[in-house]
């Protein structure tokens, strides 16, 4: 090996790349709170929901990837002991028990693009099969109906009670709304 190619190295491991780290069930939040507080770069992407609550329909804050979150490090200057006892922290994510494996700068940005357009947009909203929904749109306005699956991200299957017996309906998931 030449000196150049070691030097090359050595540059490769001082640019910051972005890991994933496993967290605790349901300590997402916590976990990147800690890091941060740390001084870390996390990014912990959410995407807002609506669940029903004590009765009330309420918009919450839910992780994109359940269990997981990144953080920017690089291999020479970042202190990556303190990630471990991290609270929330279960470990950081490798393959085959080796160092971990940097997640591509273009999948990060992409997701923090999606997640700045959707602060923009409305927030999604997510149904649960047999819950009540009410249409809001077309021939069907203001009927109740039963959600039976999504069918894609802007799709929806119902179950409308027409003539006795229940009819499946497929429309857009923008002309429901869940039933208070």
């Amino acid at each position: 090996m030449r000196d150049d190619d070691l030097s090359l190295e050595g540059a490769e491991d001082a640019v910051p790349r972005w890991y994933a780290i496993q967290c605790k069930g349901g300590e997402s939040f916590r976990a990147a709170e800690h890091l941060g507080n740390q001084g870390y770069e996390v990014f912990h992407p959410v995407l807002e929901v609506q669940k029903k609550r004590r009765g009330k329909l309420e918009w919450v804050s839910e992780p994109l990837f359940p269990y997981y979150l990144f953080i920017r490090l690089d291999r020479l200057v970042s202190n990556w002991r303190p990630i471990r006892s991290t609270r929330g922290v279960l470990k950081l994510v490798t393959f085959g028990g080796e160092m971990p494996v940097a997640v591509g700068d273009g999948l990060i940005e992409a997701l923090r693009r999606q997640a700045s357009q959707d602060d923009d947009d409305v927030a999604h909203v997510y149904f649960r099969a047999g819950e009540t929904v009410e249409i809001t749109e077309g021939p069907f306005k203001d009927l109740q109906a039963v959600f039976a699956s999504h069918k894609g991200e802007e799709r929806a299957i119902v179950l409308l009670n027409m003539l006795h017996q229940q009819q499946r309906l497929e429309m857009p998931v923008s002309r429901l709304r869940r039933r208070d």
